[in-house]
């Protein structure tokens, strides 16, 4: 197995106290314990806090515009399925102006594991109310309070036939961890949302609230995970934020239904000859 430090690449600079000290140590571990080739593995991240997460693993990593990072994943996957591609975004990345891409790559089942940092507040932009932001968060962008009920990704990954669906603590690191490498193991889309305090924005929301106000799935043992019913109950009728496994069921992948049997791009001579090229540019003229 390799070790973490493998993994490492800079010291971080998040905020003391942020989640994603929590969320990284546990990825870096996940992939160490999964033996992961460092050059095999692409990160691709939003915009927000998290989006600073590849610049501190060693692996390949492409820094996307707000709210892409799926689109941009889905191009790697598909050109290179042998590849373990991550994409990251913040709450805000991925409910306000990604919601579409996240819809539809669940609905595609494409190969990817994507890491939701949910910390309830726009947090590099210093505090603004975000798509889960609770109903009357108080802050910068809303001093009354805001008048939005909030978006809870686990219930729309639900909706829309997600086949590996799991909450995260980034306090929790050993359950992080096994969320990670079974998101990774299993073939299709992957969506791990992460509740990730942010303790200078959003300090009603710390780690003592959230050891207070959640509840792990993982503990108990009659709960099924591959029952879509059981999992809509549990989301819908728990008093306490459940985290774990919420649902995992099996189905072809994006990529082995495009690809079907074909020879990956990454793999293909696209080369073309002096002659292909010239009848090539006689159609434009």
């Amino acid at each position: 197995m390799r070790s973490i430090n493998e993994f490492k690449l800079l010291k971080p600079t998040w905020c003391r106290g942020c989640g994603n000290y929590g969320i990284l140590n546990a990825l870096m571990k996940a992939s160490a314990e999964l033996d992961l080739e460092p050059h095999n593995i692409v990160i691709i991240s939003g915009i927000g806090c998290s989006g600073r997460i590849n610049n501190y693993f060693k692996c390949y990593g492409i820094h996307g515009t707000h709210g892409r990072p799926l689109p941009i994943a889905s191009g790697v996957k598909i050109v290179n399925p042998r590849l373990t591609v991550i994409a990251v975004s913040g709450d805000g990345d991925a409910y306000s102006i990604g919601i579409s891409h996240f819809i539809h790559s669940i609905r595609r089942n494409t190969d990817v594991l994507y890491l939701v940092v949910n910390n309830y507040v726009f947090a590099l932009t210093r505090g603004q109310a975000s798509p889960t932001s609770k109903f009357g968060f108080v802050s910068v962008s809303t001093p009354y309070g805001t008048k939005e009920y909030p978006i809870d990704g686990v219930r729309l990954a639900l909706s829309v036939g997600g086949t590996y669906i799991a909450r995260g603590f980034a306090g929790n690191i050993p359950q992080l961890v096994n969320l990670i490498k079974e998101g990774i193991k299993h073939k299709g889309f992957s969506f791990i949302d992460i509740l990730s305090p942010c303790v200078v924005h959003n300090k009603s929301q710390d780690y003592e609230w959230y050891r207070k106000n959640i509840v792990n799935l993982d503990e108990d043992p009659s709960y099924d995970f591959n029952d879509i019913n059981r999992a809509w109950e549990r989301v819908n009728t728990s008093e306490k934020i459940p985290t774990g496994l919420i649902y995992r069921v099996e189905r072809p992948s994006w990529e082995e239904l495009i690809l079907n049997g074909k020879r990956e791009i990454v793999f293909t001579d696209l080369k073309i000859n002096k002659n292909q090229y010239k009848s090539l540019l006689e159609n434009f003229y």
